[in-house]
Formats: C-alpha cells, sequence, structure tokens
C-alpha cells in the first residue's frame, strides 16, 4: 500500500487567462442553466420563434393543446373561480381597500400570467400576508378610511414597484437572492403573519366598528378588550358558525381527499348561506355589518392614480420592495412543490417576469399585489389542471361575475369574510414544521421562532427584518465557523464516518482524517489554522 508519509507531487494545473475566469464565474453565477444553448447553430427566423416562445411559454404549449386538457381546465377553472371570489373580497378588506378592488385581482393578472408564467398548476390571486403588509406599511402613513383616495393610489402605486422589481429580478437573472430566505424563516414569518390576521379578524367577528391601526398582539387585544361594552352576539354567533363549517369541510377533505371539492366550495358556499340569511332575517339592522353596494364593470384604468409626486412615495417604494420579495419567495416555492409531483421544471427567472408583469399591468388597471397563494395553487392541483388555462376560465368566471352578479354580494355579512380569513389562515401556522426544526436544527428553530415572535409582538416589517438577519447570520457562521468532523473507518468497510456519531468507528493509524463543511478561505482560515 505504500508510505502514508511518502510525498507525492502534483503538477501545477495551467494558469487560464483572467477574462475566461471571469467569463466562467458570471455564467455559473448568473447563467447556470444555459438558456440559450437551444439558440445555437439555428436560422435567424427559427431563433426569433424560440425567443418569443421563451419570453411567453405560451406559444410553445398552445400548439400541443388538446380538447382533453380543455375539460380538465375548465373544472379546475370554475373550482378555483368559486374560491377566488370570496377570498378576492377577504383579503381586500384586509388591506383596507374596497371589496371591489380583491375582485378586479382575480381578472387581469390571471390573464397576463397566462402567457408569460411557467407553471402549469400556479392559481393567482392575492394574499393575506401582502394583504397586510399594505395596511401595516401604507396604514401607518395615511389612514385607509380618512382619505381612501390617496391609501388607493399608494396602494397601486406599491403595486407598480413591486412588478418592477420582479421583473428587474428576473431580466438579471438575480433569482438567487429569493434563496435567502430560509425555510425556517418562512416557516416562522408566515406563522407569526397568519396569527396577527386571525386576531385583527376579531373586528369583523364581534362587529366591532372601532379598531386599532397596529399590527402586533399586544395592540389587537388591548382594542378588543377595551370594548367589551360594543360586542355584538349576533356577530360572534354567526361567525362561530361559519368558521365551524369551514373547519369542518377542510377537515373532511382530508380526511377524503377526494372530496377536495367541498373544502374549495365551502367559501362561496359560506357567502351564500350568509347573505340569504342577512337578507331574510335584515340582520344588517341588528348589528351584523355587510359589504354593501359593489360597483358593476370591468377594472377601471388606474395609470393616472400612480403617486409618483406624492410626498408619501417613499413608503410607497418600501412597501412595494417588501412585498414584491415576499410575494416572490411564496409564489415560487409554491411552484417549485407542485411541479415536483408532476415531474416538470418551471424557470424561477421567467416566474420572477411574470409576477413582475402581471403586477405592473394589474397596478394601471386597479388590482392591487397578486402572486401564487398556496391554498388557491392547492385546490387547481386537486381538481385536475392541465395548463395555465385554468387561469384563464378563473379570470372569465370572475368577469362575468363583474359584469353581473355584483349586487348578489351586497348583503353578505363582513363576519363571514372574517372566518373565511381566519379558517385560511390557520392552516399557514405550520407547528409541526416548527418542532421538525427543533429536532433537526435548534439554530434554525431560533430562527424561526425570532421571526414569529418579532412579527407578533412588535410589528410584521420587524418580524421580517429579524428573520433575514437571523437567515444571514447563520450563513455567515456556517462559512466563518464551519463544523469539523474527525472521521474514522467503519470496520470491515471502506466507509468512513464522524468518530462523534459513529462510537464504532476507529481512527486510522499515523492519520487524522478531517471533514470540512466549507471550503476553506480567508473568513474560516484562522479558526481552521486554531482548531
Amino acid at each position: 500500500m505504500g508510505d502514508y508519509h511518502t510525498p507525492r507531487g502534483v503538477a501545477v494545473p495551467p494558469p487560464k487567462p483572467f477574462f475566461w475566469a471571469v467569463r466562467t464565474a458570471l455564467k455559473e453565477t448568473f447563467f447556470p442553466d444555459d438558456p440559450f444553448r437551444q439558440f445555437k447553430n439555428q436560422p435567424p427566423s427559427r431563433k426569433f420563434v424560440l425567443g418569443l416562445q421563451y419570453l411567453m411559454p405560451i406559444l410553445e404549449w398552445a400548439p400541443r393543446y388538446t380538447f382533453q386538457f380543455f375539460k380538465s381546465d375548465l373544472v379546475a377553472g370554475i373550482t378555483i373561480a368559486s374560491l377566488a371570489v370570496p377570498q378576492g373580497i377577504s383579503y381586500a378588506n384586509l388591506a383596507s381597500l374596497q371589496p371591489i378592488v380583491g375582485l378586479y385581482s382575480s381578472f387581469v393578472p390571471p390573464l397576463i400570467y397566462a402567457m408569460f408564467g411557467s407553471s402549469r398548476d400556479v392559481a393567482v390571486g392575492t394574499v393575506a400576508v401582502a394583504s397586510l403588509l399594505l395596511t401595516s406599511m401604507i396604514g401607518g402613513v395615511v389612514h385607509p378610511y380618512e382619505n381612501p383616495k390617496l391609501y388607493f393610489q399608494l396602494a397601486m402605486t406599491a403595486t407598480f414597484f413591486s412588478g418592477i422589481l420582479q421583473t428587474a429580478l428576473g431580466l438579471l437573472r438575480l433569482g438567487f437572492i429569493v434563496d435567502f430566505l430560509s425555510h425556517a424563516t418562512i416557516v416562522g414569518f408566515m406563522g407569526g403573519a397568519a396569527t396577527i390576521v386571525c386576531l385583527q379578524q376579531l373586528k369583523g367577528m364581534l362587529g366591532l366598528v372601532h379598531f386599532t391601526r397596529g399590527t402586533d398582539m399586544v395592540s389587537v387585544l388591548k382594542s378588543v378588550f377595551t370594548q367589551v361594552h360594543q360586542w355584538r352576539w349576533e356577530s360572534a354567533v354567526l361567525g362561530c358558525l361559519f368558521l365551524f363549517f369551514l373547519l369542518l369541510t377542510r377537515y373532511f377533505s382530508k380526511r377524503k381527499p377526494a372530496f377536495f371539492w367541498i373544502n374549495a366550495m365551502a367559501p362561496l358556499m359560506s357567502v351564500i348561506l350568509g347573505s340569504i340569511l342577512v337578507y331574510l332575517t335584515h340582520a344588517e339592522n341588528h348589528g351584523v355589518q355587510v359589504i354593501g353596494y359593489l360597483k358593476k364593470g370591468l377594472n377601471p384604468p388606474s395609470l393616472s392614480d400612480l403617486a409618483f409626486g406624492s410626498p408619501y412615495l417613499v413608503t410607497a417604494i418600501k412597501t412595494g420592495a417588501v412585498t414584491g420579495i415576499i410575494a416572490l419567495a411564496e409564489g415560487i416555492a409554491v411552484g417549485r412543490t407542485f411541479s415536483m409531483f408532476k415531474n416538470y421544471h418551471i424557470d424561477g427567472n421567467k416566474e420572477m417576469i411574470a409576477f413582475g408583469l402581471m403586477n405592473i399591468a394589474g397596478s394601471c388597471t386597479s388590482c392591487y399585489l397578486t402572486t401564487g397563494p398556496f391554498s388557491r395553487t392547492a385546490v387547481n392541483f386537486n381538481a385536475g389542471c392541465k395548463s395555465a388555462v385554468s387561469n384563464i376560465v378563473m379570470a372569465t368566471a370572475v368577469m362575468i361575475t363583474l359584469l353581473f352578479l355584483t349586487p348578489l354580494f351586497h348583503y353578505t355579512p363582513q363576519v363571514v369574510l372574517s372566518s373565511i380569513i381566519i379558517a385560511a389562515m390557520l392552516g399557514l401556522i405550520d407547528y409541526e414544521a416548527a418542532i421538525h426544526l427543533w429536532k433537526v436544527d435548534k439554530f434554525d428553530f431560533v430562527v424561526c421562532m425570532s421571526a414569529y415572535i418579532g412579527v407578533v409582538f412588535v410589528s410584521v416589517e420587524i418580524g421580517l427584518i429579524i428573520a433575514v438577519t437571523m437567515s444571514m447570520l447563520r450563513l455567515l457562521l456556517s462559512i466563518a465557523r464551519p463544523r469539523t468532523y474527525v472521521l474514522g473507518n467503519i470496520p470491515n468497510t471502506m466507509t468512513y464516518r464522524s468518530i462523534d456519531q459513529y462510537p464504532n468507528a476507529n481512527n486510522v493509524p499515523g492519520m487524522l482524517i478531517l471533514h470540512i463543511d466549507a471550503p476553506i478561505y480567508f473568513a474560516n482560515s484562522n479558526y481552521l489554522r486554531e482548531r
């Protein structure tokens, strides 16, 4: 076998040209998937067609689309539309916008995504966390009910800048930035935001008129319990009944996956039943708040409402940046999750461009921030969607609702919308993932809980900053202080494992075998020398 201590000479590799090294590093960073390989050795006309198909994936799969696919997409589209209508109205309320804006946001953005998106399963719509962030950040400088026009303008402006940021990240191939939001960070942040959203719905559940603009637990609970004399038992009873109905349908659908459509239809059924109940009993005269008049017609243009000259422009830009990144992280994670189930690949940079373009278009057509929410996408997937045509079907159903059916929502009680939001948010509090983090990695659990506590007890923005800071600190620590293991040989094998984890592993006489969990360079060289 030879002497272990005999030095072995290794030839020094020939030096590479400077520009070759720079080009290789840039290619590895920004173009690891080599998106231009399909254009090589192609005639100009073919390159033009391939370029259009790359920018608009619908041009690639549309020629192969069949009637069988359409039948599946039609069922899926109608199913998610039944969820989109009540969720759209509910989340617009959460964002302190007019309920009709939530319906507008389920019409134009899905059409844009169907053309530019690369996922077959993502169903586009508004999300609770982005809605809460709008209320928290823009509502902190402009009161949504005292100055609704300016608030709406700033919400559209924030959506526009979200779209600009998302498109720029996609075009500049900077999708890897979103990966810095670790799983632990997202679990903690989403759980904290869901907790606050649920607590804020006590306003609707208890029929309160005046409520705090704060987004921390202390402010919300203080606002609830200092107005005990204004609680309306009619609203509370109605809310608890509908919340029980929604949770029961979810439980039943989980036990019997074939009946997923029951859970998908439950919010719309709640809206219909609640509206009929209020209409027949005139409950609006007994403390049950209703939505009221909703304007018929398609999305009015809002390009003139973009408040580029507003003194609050910086707040709108900051809100747009924060909500844009959160929406991207959720949308891309959801798209990748469901693409794995069907064994196809989605391009993260294309998804960023698609989300960005739909939010830019949305900001010009009275829509606020949209992405690919998990709940709606899961329903789309379970309904058997085959392509993005399900989004087009959903948008068509919402268009019909806007043109003809909006007067039917006049008597919809606010308490039903609160129940719908609470039922949806309870699914975002992933305590099982937090327990798993505790078992696997204690530091990741600390990151998760720091994000949760920051959101719940301070504010949504502070919680996000804490979460990102902790994630970056974890990343830097893993580089600067890499874990180092002494390896030993497992008896009767050629396998080497950590002697701390495997007590039966034996040291090799005359040798010290180390395993270092990071590349060696300036940030950790002194630490490793000391170790």
